[in-house]
């Protein structure tokens, strides 16, 4: 540990100059602010994600739209609503479910905000590409 002569241990040096040392608590500072389209941002992005891990879309021309999310912040509790496009044939209500999950975890972890409610509205079906759609016989 290198120090100057003369200046004080790293533990006692003081604060940078300038900044008085007599701070108002961090709850009488203010507050961080997040706008609800930034929050509904993130939750686009995590439904992108939580839908190529989750759901397994097949990549095609006629493939899946990008996920879409809206968002409400109320007193600290955000509620999410997303709309996407799911594979068929798949357990809806089990992805859905595991979806739901993941994004309001992602949400919660990156913006501080408790996730209060999150509703998915599947956009419709994607069959995979080159799938036989003639009958049965």
């Amino acid at each position: 540990m290198n120090t100057r002569p003369g200046s004080p241990p790293l533990g006692e040096r003081p604060g940078p100059p300038g900044r008085s040392g007599g701070l108002p608590p961090p709850a009488e500072r203010g507050a961080t602010v997040i706008p609800d389209r930034v929050v509904a941002r993130i939750a686009a992005q995590a439904a992108r994600t939580a839908q190529s891990r989750r759901a397994a879309i097949p990549p095609d021309r006629s493939g899946p739209a990008a996920p879409s999310a809206s968002a409400a912040i109320r007193t600290g509790s955000v509620r999410l609503h997303l709309s996407m496009d799911l594979p068929y044939p798949t357990d809806i209500p089990y992805v859905c479910k595991r979806i739901q999950r993941d994004v309001a975890e992602q949400v919660a972890q990156l913006t501080g905000l408790e996730v209060g409610e999150v509703t998915l509205t599947v956009r419709r079906l994607v069959t995979a590409a080159g799938t036989n759609r003639g009958r049965v016989r």
